[in-house]
């Protein structure tokens, strides 16, 4: 038994060792947005998706590019325009002759046939589009014509939106919003940053990124995570904090019961416990820690909360109240 806690935390320093390779070499062309470089790190590796929201130009394009080269992965974009179709995305059938001169259908792959894919302001194509992804983002596969085509893994989807220009736009519905693992707030730079930015980008040679993973290792860090210790209290913590969001129980705050319509969903749960085990390897620990949880609360719960008319009337934040849940929630249960 000890031999195996042993080579588990030999694993986990492994673990936090390429994990913080990989977040510096990020950070050599990515100003600042420490936050979302770390959050689509620990999404990666847990195996889900990313909804990063700001205003444009705040490098989440070149976020995603440098992705791509340090993990090796391929990489394309996709720009959402509302007379964007699912085809444009999945791809489509389209009748050839062969050889013999007798006609077939013959599968197109679209650009979303990749591991990296980059959907650029999501909210501005039709429901419809929206939602030719869910099927890729959930199963990692598109059905077509009857068939089934599996995508090569590891896959992951980092769709981006514009919080300020809303005109023209399609708000992502809760069913799709609940496929993704994190939602992350892009701030704006401060002054240091964004001196720093032009610094790197006009007056700088621009930095050559190096490649420190493939997918096959992704694929092989993502086995480790099941190895991490989850106990009962740090499970009935994320169970807890889940269910603070909903109005109807009795850990909900007083803020929750009087703004928030409907709570987060069960992936909530899901999503706490996967990505506190990649926190806690990142940081050379197999095991979870009430800390862990705490860490992508944000992330994690702020887009699964649906706010009834008095929230969206008073302007309330999600996060704010998603805050709340965590300051006021006891670590263990009565």
């Amino acid at each position: 038994m000890e031999s195996q806690v042993e080579g588990l935390r030999d694993e986990a320093n492994r673990f936090a060792e390429e994990f913080q390779k990989a977040r510096t070499a990020i950070s050599q062309v990515i100003v600042g947005q420490k936050i979302a470089i770390e959050s689509v790190l620990v999404a990666i590796f847990a195996g889900g998706n990313v909804l990063l929201e700001g205003v444009p130009g705040l490098g989440k394009t070149e976020l995603v590019k440098a992705l791509s080269r340090v993990l090796n992965l391929e990489f394309r974009r996709i720009q959402f325009t509302p007379d964007l179709m699912p085809a444009d995305i999945i791809g489509t059938n389209i009748m050839s002759t062969d050889e013999a001169g007798r006609y077939r259908f013959e599968f197109r792959k679209g650009p979303i046939f990749t591991q990296l894919l980059l959907a650029d302001e999501i909210n501005r194509a039709s429901p419809k589009t929206q939602s030719a992804l869910l099927e890729t983002m959930q199963e990692g596969s598109v059905t077509t014509g009857g068939v089934i085509h599996k995508l090569q893994q590891p896959f992951f989807v980092l769709a981006t939106q514009n919080p300020v220009e809303q005109e023209g736009t399609y708000p992502l519905p809760e069913a799709q919003l609940d496929r993704f693992l994190f939602k992350v707030v892009v701030p704006f730079l401060n002054r240091a940053e964004l001196n720093e930015v032009v610094s790197r980008t006009i007056l700088k040679r621009p930095v050559e990124v190096p490649q420190l993973l493939t997918g096959d290792r992704i694929l092989e860090l993502r086995q480790l995570l099941d190895k991490v210790v989850v106990t009962d209290i740090i499970r009935d913590y994320a169970c807890r904090l889940v269910l603070s969001t909903h109005p109807q129980t009795e850990d909900a705050p007083a803020e929750v019961k009087q703004f928030v319509q409907w709570g987060a969903s069960p992936r909530a749960a899901q999503g706490l416990i996967r990505a506190a085990r990649v926190k806690a390897l990142a940081d050379g620990r197999p095991y979870v820690a009430l800390d862990d949880i705490r860490s992508f609360a944000q992330e994690v719960l702020q887009h699964r909360v649906l706010l009834n008319y008095d929230g969206q009337a008073e302007g309330i934040s999600p996060r704010d109240l998603i805050t709340t849940c965590v300051k006021t929630l006891k670590e263990t249960a009565q």
